[in-house]
């Protein structure tokens, strides 16, 4: 059986999306109540409220396809398939992470399934996704790169001068922001000009699609488009996701006065993975028994994952130069 959208989506990645984008929740939560508890992982930017936005993108997506992150990541990273269990590690400094304990959680990399990398520089990760659509063209790759970028990133040059670059050269990059109205503290209001980021994509010659990011079938339709316009060699897109972040800017000391309790509340009450049990429980495509036995296995995951992580052994001091520089390959 099939949810019938403007594009189909089968019952096979109805469960996928599910999964990952509880994965995402349950993985997220675990690591607010680890960090709450006092255990030391450097900052930490959560991604609860916009499951959507990476798995509604990731679901359009091959595994060979790239994509670009920033410093918010973990829910890119699992979106896109990397191990939970090499992320906590990675969290908790420890060898067997994705960074081998040396990144933490703004710099969790996976090149083995596209992850270019979860980055703390606001803005640069479009750039990286744009060398990546260009490696493609060159030679001859049948691959997109996905650039994922915040409404705050949104002001920043490089991300202009990745789209103008993207756009001149047709470039198989869909540049997605999530836009969850706050840049850190600032309302967006504040700091667009334009009336909207989407409208930014004509400067550029490419499409804008804007989109409710709570909606992952709305967020995988415009990906499925983009994607399949920037793999037939037609260039970039620009696809604006509106959504929200449930907790504060970092997972520290962020009072969160610049918002009302009412407005978290209605955004609350909109909540990604609800609309989806909601929809597909009405229309009879999965049934309440395939949501609860995923459930159980993603909190198995995230257990299995932070026992993993407080196991794994710290790195050897022999690997402090480690990793620092590319090797020679004169």
């Amino acid at each position: 059986m099939q949810l019938e959208t403007k594009k189909s989506m089968p019952r096979e990645q109805l469960l996928w999306v599910y999964q990952r984008m509880t994965l995402i929740r349950i993985f997220e939560e675990k690591l607010r109540e680890l960090i709450q508890s006092g255990v030391p992982t450097g900052p930490v930017h959560l991604y609860i409220g916009e499951e959507a936005v990476a798995v509604g993108v990731c679901a359009a997506l091959k595994q060979s396809d790239w994509i670009s992150s920033t410093h918010r990541g973990h829910g890119h990273c699992i979106a896109k398939g990397v191990d939970v269990r090499n992320m906590m590690a990675e969290i908790f400094g420890k060898s067997t992470g994705t960074n081998h304990g040396k990144g933490g959680s703004m710099h969790i990399t996976d090149f083995r399934v596209g992850m270019l990398g979860v980055n703390p520089i606001v803005g640069s990760g479009p750039t990286h996704a744009v060398g990546a659509a260009l490696t493609s063209k060159v030679l001859g790759y049948d691959r997109v790169a996905a650039a994922f970028f915040g409404d705050g990133a949104s002001n920043i040059g490089a991300i202009h001068e990745a789209m103008n670059l993207a756009s001149i050269w047709k470039l198989g990059v869909v540049f997605v922001c999530e836009n969850n109205f706050y840049a850190d503290a600032t309302p967006i209001e504040y700091a667009l000009a334009g009336g909207s980021i989407v409208n930014r994509a004509s400067a550029y010659g490419m499409p804008g699609i804007r989109v409710d990011g709570q909606d992952v079938f709305e967020v995988w339709e415009a990906a499925v488009s983009a994607v399949t316009r920037a793999r037939a060699g037609q260039g970039p897109t620009l696809v604006e996701c509106m959504t929200y972040r449930y907790y504060g800017h970092h997972q520290g000391d962020d009072p969160l006065r610049y918002r009302t309790a009412e407005e978290e509340e209605g955004a609350r009450r909109r909540d990604c993975i609800d609309h989806f049990r909601g929809r597909v429980l009405t229309e009879g495509v999965l049934k309440v028994a395939d949501l609860e036995t995923i459930d159980a296995e993603n909190q198995r995951l995230v257990q299995e994952a932070v026992g993993f992580a407080e196991s794994s052994p710290l790195p050897e001091q022999a690997e402090l130069h480690s990793d620092v520089y590319s090797p020679d390959f004169s």
